[in-house]
């Protein structure tokens, strides 16, 4: 009763929802009204019937009632004082001139002949919408009271009675039974279906019995459209009939209501009819699998063998899907014995169907047995036994099955290609997708749409989104999927302005967003907190009517809460008229990544359902906010509360631990997780081993890398950076060459990683073998390869090198041009380096104070005094840069080399912050370097007041006196 009374509750907020949103909308389209009348057209004068609008827009579909109920309470005085839309007087009396005398033509034709239109008025006229005669042919419509009827009209009517005219034998009802058996199926096809349904109240409004048959071509129309509303309507007129104990309406009705999503008023009818057959028990199991209630479908099963009724071919396929998607093994299991006992084994739906269940159910070993026992195979087969290796992580298997497909004869199909393509994307097995790509080429399937879409998320996911691009333009055909597959490409490789470019050209080219690509959207602007971005975007949504999208609502709050905005992402989570428990996740996550962690706990307790999302989103709020003990602690709490934890939950909880360095709970974690069935899942696997190698336990990183079974590139490159900053560059290459025998396609990060450690180790060769690989990969363009590519050669001394990558880079950022200019001055290059910084600032690039440390330095090293101070003097001028400890320890440096110590020395009494140890040892140096032992002294002194233990002081000083001859 509860239940009901909340659903009831519930729609009641819907329909009061919708109404307050449609009368606002009509409220807008009267104040545009009354902005611009001449944009409108009245036709209040020429207006035939009710149907038609008092103002029509001119150029959009806009259209306006005087006697709306939902005109706001103004309108009408409004147009009283508006005597009329002045703009449209010119023209008007013609054209109602026209009207009227159109009008009495029809009239005449009508008396003249009324065999050739149909009477309206006796058959349940609902409304003043209809007409009362309707011409058969043009369907041009007569109203007895329409208000541009010739004055004679009304005495006419009055000489010819009703009954007269309507037993005339030259006038007949719009619906004989011959009208109904022709067209009935035809309006069904076409999606008229009220216009269906009142050819049927008109039959039994004539007494007359309308076939069985007419019934189901109804409801088979109505289940098409999936239009309750009118199913309902004809399930009462059945019942009014006295046809519903008829099974085979009532297995109509049950598969009609199942389609329209009524499971429940499916299984009424159901329950309340007299008897079953197979096709009963078939539909009824069929509603409950396919609106994810498997266990219910199963349950159904075993009462209809309770009957007695023996299930069919049909039976057996709905309800080993059901299990399918419930993971139900053992009862799957059952079924196939019932399916030898049957004889039906070999047929090749049913086998299908068994390499479908066995997969989902992680038994790929059952599901080949049951292809290799296929004494005929299809396409659908293959497809189902490549899906089946594809969903286990057997990406391999599943391409070593499709060659075998091809050699059996067996045309691969686009569903063939979409899962093969989809398999490629996950494990980022490029060489084989491009592989793919050639043989869909060959075999035609290029212009295809979906497989086109396919292509482009697998090129994306491998980080080849040049190649995605490309295949993207090429194709002749774009729905909203290929739209927002290119999109997600840039969003997943960190090109959030990209995506939002492609966006507005989607929209230009007139493609309508959908929720989907909105969501994607949001998630690029979190990314990049790209808040205005996000703001446009939120009101693209509300023009689109997406608001009420309970996922787009999600998204909105996460897209603000990571923007900063958590007032923003507040009030767009209380204006949502619908909220699941991912909302409250998300607004939980929103406060914990603010920081605000009080609010999260507080709106994680009020939370009536918690899932394993709502602990892991309050779990990550303590461990973003450096509380890594007492995310710990809340696993612990979730745990006892009987709540399961996650992947996600994992990844979070070993991120807490590596933060902290603690190995030990990591260890825990390692051992719950290998007990919980997730240390095959990859980003668990790729999150264990960068937990060990920031605890620094490379040996168990390498035993947990060594022991997954699916590798990606993350995977990869993960293990690659753990030998990398360990210092282990021989491995890290070693590991990197074993990445591209097994297929792994490096991608941008990969080669950041390996170049960055042939810089550390001055590896030339090396670099230059990964700078073919990047040239191939068609990585070049990444901007931070390229920057790392200037920051190798420059550092392996091969500044030619670096100057040729620098000036190909077809984008720059402030990093690579700080790298360049670093590069130029650790070669003592100053006045180059210098030259850099003008030309940085010519292409309008902002120096950073990274910028003026590498210029400064270069400064230094080539003695140019005047030119340093007076950088040092103006970049807070100039670029508003504050200078930092490192940028005066720099001018110390550059006065120190120039000899100018008594400078140096007034300069740093005059640092408005406290030196450093860096500082006063650098003055040190000079001073040892050119014997300036008072210098040297004081300098050594204000050393050891803030580190009496500095070794490097105590040389520097003796150095210092041995210069001069004296003894320290």
């Amino acid at each position: 009763m509860a239940v009901a009374m909340a659903m009831a509750s519930q729609g009641l907020m819907t329909s009061s929802w919708q109404e307050e949103r449609k009368a606002a909308t009509i409220e807008r389209l009267w104040q545009q009204f009354f902005s611009d009348p001449s944009q409108w057209w009245d036709t209040r004068f020429i207006k035939r019937n009710l149907k038609y609008p008092d103002f029509k827009h001119k150029y959009g579909k806009k259209a306006l009632w005087i006697d709306n109920r939902f005109n706001p309470p103004w309108v009408h005085a409004r147009l009283a004082a508006m005597v009329n839309c002045q703009q449209q007087e010119r023209g008007r009396s013609s054209v109602l001139a026209d009207s009227i005398v159109r009008m009495e033509q029809l009239w005449q034709e009508f008396f003249s002949d009324p065999s050739q239109w149909w009477d309206n008025r006796f058959i349940n006229k609902k409304s003043s919408n209809y007409p009362d005669f309707e011409h058969k042919s043009t369907h041009e419509g007569l109203w007895i009271d329409g208000w541009l009827n010739p004055p004679w009209i009304e005495g006419k009517m009055a000489i010819i009675t009703s009954g007269q005219l309507q037993s005339d034998a030259r006038i007949r009802s719009r619906a004989p039974d011959s009208f109904c058996n022709d067209n009935l199926s035809k309006l069904c096809q076409e999606g008229r279906l009220k216009e269906a349904l009142h050819v049927l109240e008109l039959m039994l409004k004539q007494n007359t019995q309308a076939p069985i048959n007419t019934y189901v071509v109804l409801l088979k129309g109505c289940a098409k459209r999936k239009a309750l509303a009118e199913a309902k309507q004809v399930h009462t007129l059945i019942i009014q009939s006295g046809l519903d104990s008829d099974i085979f309406l009532g297995n109509t009705l049950v598969d009609m209501y199942a389609k329209c999503g009524s499971v429940l008023n499916a299984r009424k009818v159901f329950n309340t009819m007299p008897q079953h057959n197979v096709f009963s028990w078939t539909a009824i199991i069929s509603a409950y699998a396919d609106h994810g209630q498997g266990e219910e479908a199963i349950n159904l099963f075993q009462q209809m063998q309770q009957t007695g009724i023996a299930p069919d071919k049909v039976t057996f396929v709905v309800v080993l899907k059901a299990c399918a998607r419930t993971a139900a093994l053992e009862q799957g299991k059952q079924l196939h014995s019932d399916i030898i006992k049957c004889g039906i084994e070999s047929d090749v739906v049913i086998g299908n169907t068994l390499i479908n269940m066995y997969a989902k159910c992680d038994c790929i070993k059952h599901a080949r047995q049951v292809f290799n026992k296929m004494s005929e195979r299809n396409v659908v087969s293959w497809n189902a036994m490549i899906a089946g290796y594809a969903q286990n992580g057997l990406g391999k298997e599943g391409l070593g099955l499709y060659e075998q497909m091809k050699q059996a004869g067996v045309q691969p199909n686009n569903v063939t290609y979409g899962i093969l393509l989809k398999s490629c994307a996950s494990s980022a097995a490029l060489n084989h997708g491009k592989q793919l790509h050639s043989d869909i080429i060959r075999s035609g399937f290029e212009p295809d749409v979906v497989v086109g879409n396919t292509l482009v998320d697998m090129y994306a996911k491998c980080g080849c989104l040049e190649d995605a691009r490309q295949v993207f333009n090429k194709m002749i055909e774009k729905d909203v999927v290929s739209w927002s597959a290119m999109i997600a490409g840039y969003v997943q490789n960190g090109l959030g302005k990209e995506a939002l470019a492609l966006y507005e050209q989607m929209k230009n080219e007139g493609v309508q967003p959908n929720s989907v690509t909105y969501v994607i959207l949001l998630t690029s602007c979190a990314s990049i907190a790209g808040l205005e971005q996000g703001k446009q975007l939120h009101s693209d949504i509300i023009r689109s009517c997406c608001e009420s999208d309970v996922i787009v609502g999600n998204a909105l709050v996460d897209m603000y809460a990571k923007c900063g905005c958590i007032e923003h992402a507040r009030k767009v989570f209380n204006e949502m008229i619908e909220r699941d428990v991912v909302s409250w996740n998300s607004m939980i996550a929103g406060y914990a990544k603010c920081g605000c962690i009080d609010d999260a706990l507080e709106l994680f307790n009020n939370m009536n359902e918690r899932n394993v999302v709502s602990w892991s989103a309050i779990i990550a709020g303590y461990a973003q906010n450096g509380l890594g003990e007492e995310a710990l602690a809340l696993y612990d709490q979730m745990k006892q509360e009987g709540v399961l934890p996650n992947n996600v939950t994992y990844v979070i909880l070993l991120n807490a631990c590596a933060s902290i360095a603690a190995v030990k709970r990591g260890k825990q974690l390692h051992t719950d997780i290998i007990r919980s069935g997730f240390q095959q899942d990859v980003t668990v696997g790729n999150t264990l081993v960068d937990m060990y190698v920031k605890c620094g336990c490379i040996e168990h990183a390498h035993e947990v890398f060594n022991n997954m079974n699916e590798r990606d590139v993350v995977s990869w490159s993960t293990m690659i950076a753990a030998y990398a900053q360990n210092g282990l560059g021989k491995e890290a290459m070693s590991l990197y060459e074993q990445m591209r025998q097994e297929g792994v396609q490096p991608n941008s990060v990969t080669y950041v990683i390996l170049l960055k450690t042939c810089a550390s180790n001055l590896a030339l060769e090396w670099g230059r073998q990964l700078h073919l690989d990047v040239i191939r990969s068609g990585c070049k363009s990444d901007v931070s390869v390229g920057t790392t590519l200037v920051d190798m050669y420059a550092k392996c001394g091969c500044i030619e090198h670096a100057c040729r990558v620098f000036n190909n880079m077809h984008e720059r950022d402030v990093l690579s041009w700080n790298v360049m200019i670093s590069g130029h001055a650790q070669q003592g290059l100053g006045r180059e380096a210098l030259t850099l910084l003008e030309g940085m600032q010519s292409e309008g690039m902002i120096p950073n104070a990274i910028t003026y440390v590498s210029v400064l330095s270069a400064c230094s090293h080539c003695g140019l005094v005047d030119e340093g101070r007076h950088l040092f003097d103006s970049m807070f001028e100039d670029y508003g840069v504050i200078p930092t400890m490192d940028h005066y320890a720099c001018i110390v440096d550059l006065l120190g080399r120039a000899g100018c110590l008594a400078d140096a020395e007034d300069f740093i009494n005059r640092m408005p912050m406290q030196p450093n140890v860096v500082v006063w040892r650098t003055l040190l140096g000079a001073a040892q370097h050119h014997g300036h032992v008072e210098i040297g002294r004081h300098a050594f002194d204000c050393v050891m007041k803030v580190e009496p233990e500095n070794d490097a002081a105590y040389v520097l000083l003796s150095n210092t006196y041995a210069a001069v001859g004296q003894d320290g």
